[in-house]
């Protein structure tokens, strides 16, 4: 997949003007919205809930390294092999190795995001190794050749009509229809010759549990369930951060997921796994390969500013609260992740030159925090990442903003300092303002002038402030 975070505005502009989009955009968020409060309301405390989770979250983040070790051991102990790796080219090439030693021809996916950031499926294609996400959403968009539209559903805004020519084109299907049902039976059998003679199987990972060395996976539609019991081997992916302590926490953290995702009590499909297959069991796989990947994850937990972004569970509950996101969809943001999360986890994992419209591009309005269940305050990230920005962190990947905006907000600065700075600057700028705000020039060089008036259309400001104006009033009164 390649990586557009670059084209935010570009992808946005075109995304706004796409009357179909914005249709589905009116809906989906709504939608989803209301599920998710339906759910959350089957809580008698829905806010403690939450409150809850985040304490779970905040406490497996704070001991991930312990409850990292703790893993490990519990997992080989299961029979489980594990793989660390430092980032992404480290983790596919393990996975390569694998598929190469056993002689695989092609595998099956479940539903990842962590192999969509690590770009697995195309690493894998590209050395002979054919690549079939199990997942309805997933396998639409790895054929029409997009990025997800939303965590939660990566396809759902994809037409009718479209699945149909990809699906015939594809020769999934050998008739055309628009039944959605017969579009579904056609994936199915498709998927379930592949199942039948598959040897690896791929899979993410919602939580991993310390305690016990199990993998839990989430679904509502049983094609993870194959991917994991239907080969030999089975590889499971995770980021570091999908670490919970105990069962009893991960349970806890299954209700909240679900009601957040999709306002279930609980997935349809919830699936865990001990350690490979045993002697006397007829299902699963008899070699388990866990791989967990860093990716840059662990130099940022380091950092107490970006901690609290891997609280996060992949619930898409903020996507679906963000005006940003409503406006523009899932593909503006140009990766894996999208909404509210993307603007967190895309700036932290690809730089922030790579990334800058996408955490300014937000109100600020706190929605995105308000729903969270794991505490994530993508606000305040998103202000971090400016300020960062603005001061040349290298650590994140930042270069100085322009001279001339450097210099604008230092002007700004000094004006807001004092009373008798902003009554002098606004004196002096005043008549400059009411010739200029309309000339290019002017613009041109107050670069935050500039993208500021993009949008906007700003009258001729007034000869005196509205208190010079208030006492000329009153004197006007008192004669």
């Amino acid at each position: 997949m390649e990586i557009k975070t670059e084209q935010f505005v570009e992808i946005g502009k075109r995304e706004m003007n796409d009357p179909q989009a914005q249709t589905f955009l009116k809906i989906l968020p709504e939608v989803l919205g209301v599920m998710r409060e339906v759910g959350m309301a089957s809580y008698t405390d829905p806010k403690g809930a939450s409150k809850y989770g985040a304490s779970i979250r905040r406490e497996a983040v704070a001991r991930l390294p312990e409850l990292l070790e703790q893993l490990e051991s519990n997992l080989v102990a299961n029979g489980t092999r594990v793989i660390w790796a430092r980032d992404a080219e480290e983790a596919n090439k393990a996975i390569l190795k694998i598929a190469h030693d056993n002689d695989i021809k092609y595998v099956t996916k479940g539903k990842s995001m962590v192999t969509e950031e690590m770009n697995t499926n195309d690493m894998l294609i590209k050395n002979g190794i054919e690549v079939f996400e199990s997942d309805l959403g997933e396998l639409i968009i790895q054929l029409l050749e997009r990025p997800p539209f939303h965590i939660v559903g990566p396809a759902i805004n994809v037409p009718v009509e479209e699945v149909r020519d990809i699906f015939l084109e594809k020769g999934i299907l050998t008739e055309p229809t628009l039944d959605p049902t017969e579009l579904g039976y056609a994936a199915r059998m498709f998927l379930r010759e592949k199942f039948q003679h598959l040897e690896m199987g791929i899979t993410g990972i919602n939580m991993a549990v310390a305690e016990t060395g199990t993998i839990i996976n989430v679904e509502n539609e049983g094609n993870i369930r194959f991917t994991k019991s239907s080969p030999r081997i089975q590889v499971s992916v995770m980021s570091l951060e999908k670490v919970v302590p105990t069962m009893k926490d991960a349970l806890y953290m299954l209700r909240l997921l679900c009601r957040n995702c999709t306002g279930q009590k609980l997935g349809s499909y919830i699936t865990f796994d001990t350690g490979p297959k045993k002697e006397d069991e007829i299902d699963g796989p008899e070699e388990l390969i866990v791989v967990i990947v860093d990716n840059g994850r662990s130099k940022q937990l380091l950092n107490p500013e970006l901690r609290e972004a891997f609280h996060c569970i992949r619930c898409g509950a903020c996507l679906n609260r963000c005006p940003v996101y409503a406006k523009v969809g899932g593909y503006a943001y140009g990766w894996a992740y999208s909404g509210p999360i993307g603007q967190v986890l895309n700036p932290m994992l690809l730089g922030l030159n790579r990334t800058q419209d996408l955490y300014r591009a937000s109100t600020d309005c706190g929605r995105c925090k308000e729903v969270c269940p794991s505490g994530v305050n993508h606000p305040r990230i998103f202000r971090y990442y400016r300020q960062q920005d603005v001061e040349g962190n290298k650590d994140l990947g930042s270069v100085k903003r322009p001279w001339s905006e450097r210099q604008s907000f230092k002007a700004w600065q000094w004006a807001v300092q004092s009373r008798k700075n902003w009554d002098r600057s606004i004196r002096m700028m005043r008549p400059l303002l009411n010739k200029g705000i309309s000339s290019p020039g002017l613009r041109r060089w107050v670069k935050p002038l500039n993208s500021w008036m993009k949008s906007r259309n700003l009258r001729s400001v007034p000869g005196k402030t509205f208190h010079e104006r208030w006492k000329d009033l009153e004197k006007e009164q008192s004669q």
